[in-house]
């Protein structure tokens, strides 16, 4: 695995946060662009590609593709991207290889949308000689735990408490498209904690 050729760090407070700074994010992407976001259950994956959805200019109404795998969401022609990339939205946790990942067929659409995959770290980086990989991460002891959430048949669900808990959002660029870090929203760096 090849070294990425930057990496940005960045602290989040709330959903609205990693929503903005991802639709900043959004604006700048273009057909072909490959996205892959890594975190635990309630990290926050989900809200951040809605956010870049909104930059896209697609059509509004992400929600996760768990149990298809896949969702296209179409660019909007009265949006603020007319004849941009549509998005293409990719749940990876059930899917065990790249083989699988070959199986659902992304290289029709990898050329003509800008293709974000949750879980997908160790199995989509064959698609594209660049990338961007994300990893967003929770407070320490937030993942998994009972909060009080939890849905029908036990399903934890992270959108309600905890939805403005603070993230750390990690970018890495990699390939010749992203030889450069794109420009993105001043919130502080974050800073390695320290111990006295």
């Amino acid at each position: 695995m090849s070294a990425p050729a930057w990496e940005r760090i960045f602290r989040v407070g709330t959903a609205d946060e990693t929503h903005a700074l991802a639709a900043v994010l959004g604006a700048g992407l273009r057909a072909g662009d490959l996205l892959i976001l890594t975190g635990e259950l309630g990290a926050g994956k989900t809200t951040f590609t809605q956010g870049l959805g909104e930059g896209l200019g697609v059509r509004a109404g992400i929600i996760s593709p768990t149990f298809v795998l896949v969702r296209i969401h179409p660019n909007r022609p009265d949006g603020p991207r007319p004849g941009g990339p549509d998005l293409v939205h990719v749940d990876a946790y059930r899917l065990a290889s790249a083989a699988e990942i070959d199986d659902i067929d992304l290289e029709n659409t990898l050329d003509t949308a800008v293709t974000v995959v949750e879980w997908g770290r160790d199995r989509v980086e064959h698609l594209s000689e660049s990338r961007l990989e994300l990893e967003l991460h929770r407070p320490a002891g937030g993942a998994g735990m009972a909060t009080g959430n939890e849905g029908p048949g036990g399903v934890l669900d992270f959108d309600t408490g905890d939805a403005d808990e603070p993230r750390t959002i990690i970018i890495r660029g990699f390939g010749p498209r992203w030889a450069e870090p794109p420009a993105l929203p001043l919130i502080p760096p974050a800073t390695p904690e320290r111990n006295p």
